[in-house]
Order: C-alpha cells, then sequence, then structure tokens
C-alpha cells in the first residue's frame, strides 16, 4: 500500500481549517476535489476518517489516529524535502573533522557552536586522536578535514598552518622533580615520564617527538588523563598550556626547570583534500576554525 501523502496533506488542511469548505478555499481548489481526496484516503485505509451521520462531519477515533500519525509523515516529508533542496545548494550530507587532541578544544567547539547557530543542514561529526592516529583516521574514514601536529604532505592534500600552541614540561607541586635547580636528562631518566600514546593500529606509529626516551615510561589515551596522573604526582611530562594554565596558576602543577628547555611549541596544521573542493559546509567550518584559533592565539 502506498500512502498518498497529498490526501494526507489535504485531510490535515481540513481539520486544521475546521470544514470541507474552509480547507477548499486555503487549498484554492473546489470542495468536491476535497471531498474526493478523503473518500480516496477512505477506501485506501478501508477506515471511516469522518462520521457523517450528523449534520457536520466529525472525525472517528481511527480517523483521528490515523491523522496524528499522518502529521508525523507529512513533517517526515518536509524534512527530507528541504534536506533534498539544501543538498542540491551544495551542503554536504555530512561532514567529518579529526583532531589531534594536543590542540586546544575551546576554539574548535566555538566554531562548531558558530555552524549549529547557522542552522546548517550538515551532520558534522568531531572524532579525536594522537599523533599517527590523526592521518590513519582522515585516511580509513575518507575524512573531510584535520587538525593535525604531524602528517606526511603529499600533492593530494591542501594544508593551513594554523597558531602555534606552546607546551610545557611539568610535574606536580610535591613531585620530587619539582623545584629543582638545572635538571638534567639523567635526573628525568630516574622519574617516570608520561607520554601520550599514539592511537594508530599500526605497530610502527609516530612516536612522540618530544618523548625522552628513558625506561620509566607510562603511555596513557589522552591529555584529560595525563593532566590527572600529574596532579597525582605520578611522573613529569609534556601539556598543551591551555589545559594546565589554571594548575600552573594555582600552584598544583610546576614547570620543571630542566637545561635543554621547558618550553616547546609547534605549529598545527589545517589540512583537507586538494582534490575534492569543500562544500559549503566544509567551506564554513574552515572560516570558522580559522577564525576562532586567530582570535584564541592573541
Amino acid at each position: 500500500m502506498r500512502v498518498d501523502i497529498e490526501a494526507l496533506h489535504v485531510l490535515d488542511v481540513v481539520i486544521e481549517q475546521g470544514s470541507f469548505a474552509k480547507a477548499a478555499v486555503k487549498l484554492h481548489k473546489a470542495q468536491s476535489a476535497i471531498s474526493y481526496q478523503i473518500k480516496k484516503l477512505e477506501q485506501q485505509f478501508d477506515v471511516a476518517i469522518f462520521d457523517r451521520s450528523s449534520y457536520r462531519a466529525e472525525l472517528t477515533p481511527q480517523g483521528r489516529a490515523l491523522w496524528q500519525e499522518g502529521r508525523q509523515l507529512l513533517q517526515q516529508a518536509m524534512r527530507i524535502e528541504n534536506l533534498a533542496d539544501q543538498y542540491s545548494k551544495g551542503w554536504e550530507p555530512t561532514f567529518e573533522l579529526v583532531i589531534d587532541g594536543a590542540l586546544p578544544l575551546e576554539p574548535v567547539m566555538k566554531a562548531m557552536k558558530a555552524l549549529a547557530d547557522k542552522e546548517i543542514p550538515t551532520k558534522i561529526q568531531i572524532k579525536v586522536e594522537a599523533l599517527g592516529g590523526v592521518q590513519m583516521r582522515f585516511d580509513q574514514d575518507e575524512a573531510n578535514m584535520m587538525l593535525v601536529v604531524d602528517y606526511t604532505p603529499n600533492q593530494k592534500l591542501n594544508a593551513i598552518p594554523l597558531p602555534e600552541v606552546p607546551m610545557v614540561l611539568v610535574t606536580a607541586s610535591d613531585h620530587a622533580l619539582a623545584g629543582q635547580p638545572d635538571i638534567d636528562l639523567n635526573q628525568l631518566l630516574n622519574h617516570v615520564e608520561l607520554t601520550i600514546h599514539d592511537s594508530s593500529e599500526t605497530t610502527t606509529g609516530k612516536q612522540d617527538l618530544l618523548q625522552f626516551g628513558g625506561d620509566k615510561v607510562f603511555y596513557l589515551h589522552g591529555f584529560d588523563s595525563k593532566r590527572t596522573c600529574l596532579l597525582m604526582g605520578l611522573g613529569y611530562g609534556w601539556m598543551p598550556l591551555s589545559l594546565i594554565s589554571e594548575e600552573l596558576a594555582t600552584g598544583k602543577l610546576i614547570e620543571l626547570n630542566y637545561l635543554g628547555g621547558s618550553r616547546h611549541a609547534f605549529t598545527p596544521q589545517l589540512v583537507y583534500s586538494a582534490e575534492q573542493p569543500l562544500g559549503k559546509a566544509g567551506e564554513v567550518i574552515l572560516n570558522e576554525v580559522l577564525s576562532e584559533f586567530a582570535a584564541y592565539s592573541q
């Protein structure tokens, strides 16, 4: 059985207007055409939608139930039509963005908030990975864009540098290394180093270039868990300044006096395909992300 969407629409207008005559005026149709559509529905469903035994036709209980279900179908049909119209205008059905967990998420989330306010039809998915896992996910999922610390450039990819992300070598205020002057590499290697596990699925994932290379290393799956371990005094490690500014200000975490330098900055890249032009959503996301990162770095 094929449901007649047009007939359901006529039924909805009849009930909304309160009579067949008013529905005919609303729809610019003859009243006989309105009656025909309702009769056709009743024949199709083999159910009396209106009780015509009195002067004014009234919905039957079955008719009311069909009308309520029909309204949901009409609303869904309208959403489908609107989506098709948006897609025909260049909006992508979906957009996947892969982000390295070392990047500050605040500008990304602000960009997403701006997109939500624009009510674009594209379904946006954000995935957070680490190190080699970012490009792995980008390639495997055929994602639309990645914000990445380190990747393998090629002619098929466009890359736009983002503002530098500062990293700080820290430990807890009650850790043995806290407050010590002129810490050398050997002193660091006597303690547990906390670092981030490469989220790629290969056994030869990219090693964190800031890793010191000792035997006492704990690999963690994200910077939130790394910050927790640092605050517990479990070890020392590099953290994005954006994630620990409050802890540094309150003295819960201490910047190490490491002779090799306790500050480092990297320049992340916004990367997308050079072979497939960005759609409308991609262009909006690109501009919003660049704008929010620029504002965040000031």
